[in-house]
């Protein structure tokens, strides 16, 4: 069976910017969509028009400019919303609207003092008018984690039969556990009738860092879009992040039979765009793209990373567009690890020479949390017998 596409849905621009202190001007956005275009990714959701002028902007100024990618626009299920997000995107090549309303008890109560039937209404009314200025609808069932079953299959048939082209199943609190998730979505597969004629997306939340792992269980049961973030970021804990879900398609792409079409090279050099403008560090530990995530430090992993890169990496640096691995030297290193930074700085020591010598740098990295090539330059010269500069 031929594997199948996964659309990358990447909402950097809208969801992403929803960060405290993340806010993107108008050039900001159009240099990051044009990356994200040659980056491979299906659709950019480019902001939510009606939220402000400068908004609307964004979003107008890179429909005009996207030529390969679909430039999507947020709405609520809104009448103004939707016009406003269609005059946004009506000089866009591939454009869709966004829109959509919540869907479990909590939201149907407590945020919209109305009834399950209300929300029906509500959706369809707003699909088909969304329908009416694009041929490419998405609709978002907000905290469908914590929504009633019945009723979400019920919300998705209805959206379906109105237009909507792609369904969005928004774990919005993060809260789903991967089993959970993937079954959700299962259920909406084998429960709604025209369900062949929509895809289905995931839009999961990180709230108990289980984004990505929902994210693929939903792709594993049946969605055929995922929504993500650069890095990860977005509100609260941050979105699903596209990174992680991309290299895990890869690396497991006999065993899911999945694919996407993000050049994976480019993850590095983009993921350091978003944080410089964005003003947002990536953590060190940060998969696929921290500044830790092919740095070895143990001795024993350092010491099976050197005889056989595959021991401790499952992917190479340069898969993902990497500077290279690293062997960063602890109290917690080895004499091999030892050995071949000597041997790049243009030392060649025997066996007996790297004994003696690692007792003095245990004593160096005892004091220090990382030795570096000037210590080791100090070692080298303090220590004359076998010793020769290359």
């Amino acid at each position: 069976m031929p594997s199948e596409k996964i659309y990358i849905f990447d909402t950097t621009l809208r969801d992403g910017e929803q960060v405290p202190g993340c806010k993107l001007n108008t050039k900001e956005k159009i240099e990051l969509a044009l990356k994200l275009e040659e980056l491979g990714v299906d659709i950019i959701e480019a902001g939510f028009p009606i939220s402000s002028p400068g908004d609307f902007e964004s979003v107008r100024q890179i429909a005009e400019v996207i030529k390969n990618a679909t430039v999507c626009g947020l709405t609520r299920a809104v009448q103004k919303d939707i016009e406003v997000a269609a005059e946004a995107l009506k000089h866009a090549a591939r454009p869709r609207i966004h829109t959509g309303i919540g869907s479990s008890d909590i939201h149907i109560k407590h945020k919209f003092n109305t009834t399950r039937e209300d929300i029906l209404q509500r959706a369809e009314k707003a699909t088909k008018l969304a329908r009416n200025f694009v041929d490419d609808v998405e609709f978002f069932a907000e905290d469908a984690g914590r929504a009633d079953l019945s009723f979400l299959a019920k919300l998705v048939e209805t959206v379906i039969s109105a237009g909507a082209t792609v369904v969005n199943i928004p774990d919005t609190t993060g809260y789903c556990l991967p089993h959970q998730y993937g079954e959700k979505i299962a259920y909406l597969k084998n429960n709604v009738p025209n369900i062949d004629k929509a895809i289905l997306s995931c839009h999961c939340h990180n709230d108990l860092g289980l984004s990505t792992a929902n994210s693929i269980a939903g792709a594993i049961a049946g969605a055929r879009q995922i929504e993500c973030t650069i890095n990860g970021i977005g509100e609260r804990a941050g979105n699903t992040s596209l990174e992680e879900v991309v290299m895990i398609i890869k690396q497991h792409q006999q065993d899911l039979n999945l694919y996407t079409d993000i050049k994976t090279q480019m993850l590095n050099p983009i993921s350091q765009l978003v944080s410089d403008i964005m003003r947002m560090p990536v953590q060190p530990n940060k998969a696929v793209v921290g500044s830790n995530a092919f740095a070895h430090s143990s001795g024993i992993h350092q010491d099976g990373f050197l005889k056989e890169s595959t021991t401790y990496e499952i992917m190479t640096p340069e898969e993902v567009g990497a500077a290279g691995s690293k062997i960063v030297l602890t109290a917690r290193s080895g004499r091999s690890a030892l050995a071949h930074r000597f041997q790049k700085l243009g030392y060649e020591f025997n066996r007996n020479d790297i004994d003696v010598l690692y007792e003095q740098f245990l004593k160096v990295a005892d004091k220090k949390k990382e030795v570096m090539d000037a210590d080791l330059q100090l070692l080298a010269k303090s220590y004359q017998p076998d010793s020769v500069a290359l």
